[in-house]
């Protein structure tokens, strides 16, 4: 009789059966799909990004396909942080796999804040999406710049004891010089990649085809560069990376 073989992994002190992890923002908030596959199975579950006030997101149109994959422009559209633990959070406690929250912010102060109201709410760790602009610095984007990004990861680290993955930006000219700051300011794990900026123009009308006219590049035709990034980062992190 065959056995099934050990898949089982540990990152940042999170034990996983396997290491299949859903994307933040492609699985929702998991309740979405239970109707086909069984949540139990999965290595542990992200469910989409979550802000301390509830976001609409942006216009519609909010996706368009593209030749090696699609453009998404949803505006980090959630619930926030009360609805989530409220309503969201529960379904997922009732299933045997590890629950990461992805959080995001638009200042220092968001992050931390976040970070303190999940202490106690028997989650297993935070993915910190720095991929926001910082609304108190001119709008500069946290991933983009290291003294940025070491701060946030530093402000969450001190509000709290779960592990932290830090999940980066691949549009800077230097994705290691990111990575060093993340796990200076104390991520247990680093996640690559978040989605390429980009854009899709209707031929007819010549304007942008998403209602935001900018949104962010996702599926094979980014492969190789999350490759590349993961492969950078494996080089330096002397924390687990997850691609």
């Amino acid at each position: 009789m065959e056995t099934e073989p050990d898949l089982s992994v540990n990152i940042a002190g999170i034990s996983l059966k396997n290491p299949v992890i859903t994307a933040s923002g492609t699985f929702g908030y998991g309740d979405e799909y239970t109707p086909f596959v069984d949540l139990n199975r999965l290595g542990a579950i992200i469910p989409k990004g979550i802000s301390l006030h509830p976001i609409e997101g942006n216009p519609p149109p909010r996706i368009v396909e593209t030749a090696a994959g699609m453009l998404n422009a949803i505006g980090l559209q959630n619930v926030g942080v009360e609805a989530f633990l409220r309503e969201k959070l529960p379904f997922l406690q009732q299933h045997e796999v590890p629950i990461i929250v992805n959080i995001f912010g638009y200042s220092v102060e968001e992050y931390s804040q976040l970070a303190q109201k999940f202490d106690g709410h028997e989650i297993d760790g935070l993915e910190v999406n720095i991929s926001c602009p910082n609304v108190k610095r001119g709008g500069c984007f946290f991933g983009h710049d290291p003294r940025m990004a070491f701060e946030v990861i530093h402000a969450v680290r001190r509000k709290t004891s779960l592990p932290i993955i830090a999940k980066l930006s691949p549009n800077v000219t230097d994705i290691t010089v990111i990575a060093r700051s993340v796990q200076e300011g104390g991520a247990d794990a680093i996640s690559l990649i978040n989605t390429l900026l980009g854009m899709a123009v209707d031929v007819q009308t010549r304007v942008p085809t998403l209602g935001n006219a900018t949104g962010g590049l996702s599926g094979p035709a980014i492969k190789p560069v999350a490759l590349r990034m993961v492969w950078q980062v494996a080089k330096v992190a002397q924390v687990p990376v997850i691609g």
